[in-house]
């Protein structure tokens, strides 16, 4: 949140207050994803918002499912699904909004800060 109250390039910026609708796909039914960034930037191009989702790099895709399937790993692939189910209700708004998506983890930190 620092960076981006010192970022030039950055316009705007808030969190978790857009809602956007999703099909739940364990209980099937709507629920309400708040991402955790919206970010108006000025581009070489122009403006340009960017909706961004904060996570763990180990949270942005499934391992590979152990020989004993144990109840954390079946809580990992629920939770993977439900965040797969958000994710995609995202990347439909930004289509329909001319915005960007992006999952952001620990590896994309250098390269949005400029530090290693």
């Amino acid at each position: 949140m620092r960076f981006l109250d010192t970022c030039l390039y950055v316009i705007w910026w808030n969190s978790e207050e857009l809602r956007i609708p999703y099909l739940h796909p364990l209980d099937q039914r709507i629920h309400n994803y708040h991402p955790d960034f919206v970010v108006h930037v000025q581009t070489k191009q122009g403006p340009k918002t960017f909706l961004l989702e904060i996570k763990p790099d180990a949270q942005t895709s499934l391992r590979q499912a152990p020989k004993v399937q144990t109840r954390k790993y079946l809580a990992e692939v629920a939770t993977y699904a439900v965040n797969v189910a958000k994710w995609e209700a995202a990347k439909t708004f930004c289509e329909q909004n001319n915005w960007t998506f992006k999952i952001v983890t620990e590896k994309d930190i250098p390269a949005f800060t400029g530090r290693r």
